[in-house]
């Protein structure tokens, strides 16, 4: 509890500093009304800037070498990560290479671009570290019975496994509203977020993320799998909805990361459920229809997220309520149709007809 209390601290700390006047804005000046700045942000939103005696004004023009004469003082544009972007004050690296490749006048896909290559490269390293394990890795599984009639690589548990995978389905649904993407914009829309924040705030919330999955093996091995999987998904899906209609950045920040605290703990008690009630030879085959139906429900969640993130409803923030109740009508069916349903013992034979 006190890592977790630190790293809320931390965020919050994050938030306020961002988030304490005078803003900074970058974008376009359209007009001046009196003492009224209007601007043109790089998210092609309108600012309206009140002038004051302590406001300061930076301009950035575009030169090419061609313009370079004789006697022109020519200047080196630096940013100092230490200085600028201290890693205990705004959080984790792809927020920092983001924000210091913007602040030096790089276009916002190239400056993106680059973290998207990187993530690229350390996929393609994860993928050659794991062409280096052996075999000794794998479980010993019995051998299929070869005069069993099986259908996917599933026997005796098809019913069970599709139940499964429809109500996995419709979670990642809800999940695909708010994926980390959909989340970084609005935070970006509702309050002006900047890369380096947000990375400290998806730093926070992953960690959190990782942290309770060591809470819930001792809360299932307590409570159950199902009450574990409901018991904790349910509030976080609560905390979900209400992250639109908090009235600061700081509050946005504390119900999304106690979210977070929560909401991960269902992963491996939903795994390991659907690893006991399936026979061992079929496990295998039932994570991966499990998963094909989670990718396949996440992708419409977030084809139909999209547009909605940039509506003024709730501003912007609807995503995020249909997202929880999608969630919580997931778990009030599995709690319906599996709370009386234990997980079987890996070496029970399962009855037919599941």
């Amino acid at each position: 509890m006190k890592i977790i209390s630190a790293l809320l601290t931390l965020l919050l700390l994050a938030g306020a500093a961002s988030a304490q006047p005078p803003p900074r804005v970058r974008g376009v000046i359209q007009a001046l009304e009196g003492q009224t700045l209007i601007v043109t942000t790089q998210n092609q939103g309108t600012v309206r800037l009140t002038l004051t005696d302590m406001t300061g004004i930076n301009g950035l023009e575009k030169r090419t070498m061609a313009d370079i004469k004789d006697n022109t003082f020519v200047g080196a544009t630096a940013v100092e990560l230490g200085d600028r972007y201290p890693i205990p004050r705004f959080g984790t690296v792809p927020g920092v290479v983001v924000q210091a490749r913007l602040d030096l006048g790089v276009a916002p896909v190239d400056a993106y671009r680059t973290v998207i290559v990187g993530y690229a490269v350390i996929g393609l390293a994860i993928g050659g570290l794991a062409m280096l394990l052996s075999r000794a890795v794998e479980p010993d599984v019995p051998a299929a019975d070869a005069s069993v009639r099986r259908t996917l690589g599933i026997h005796r548990s098809g019913r069970v496994v599709a139940e499964l995978s429809s109500l996995f389905a419709l979670d990642a649904f809800g999940g695909g509203f708010v994926v980390q993407s959909i989340v970084a914009v609005w935070f970006s829309l509702r309050w002006d977020v900047e890369p380096a924040v947000l990375g400290a705030i998806f730093f926070g919330a992953n960690a959190l993320a990782g942290l309770s999955g060591l809470v819930a093996a001792r809360l299932a091995a307590r409570f159950g799998l199902i009450r574990t999987m409901v018991g904790t998904h349910l509030p976080s899906n609560v905390l979900l909805i209400l992250v639109p209609f908090m009235p600061t950045l700081e509050l946005s920040i504390a119900v999304l990361l106690a979210r977070f605290a929560i909401s991960q703990m269902d992963v491996p008690t939903r795994q390991s459920y659907t690893m006991a009630v399936v026979d061992p030879d079929e496990r295998s085959a039932a994570a991966g229809i499990t998963g094909i139906a989670r990718t396949a429900g996440a992708a419409a969640g977030t084809a139909l997220a999209a547009p909605l993130v940039a509506a003024s409803v709730l501003g912007g923030g609807l995503p995020f309520v249909i997202a929880g109740s999608v969630k919580i009508v997931y778990d009030l069916a599995l709690w319906r149709r599996f709370r009386s349903r234990p997980a079987i013992d890996a070496g029970e034979p399962a009855q037919s007809g599941r």
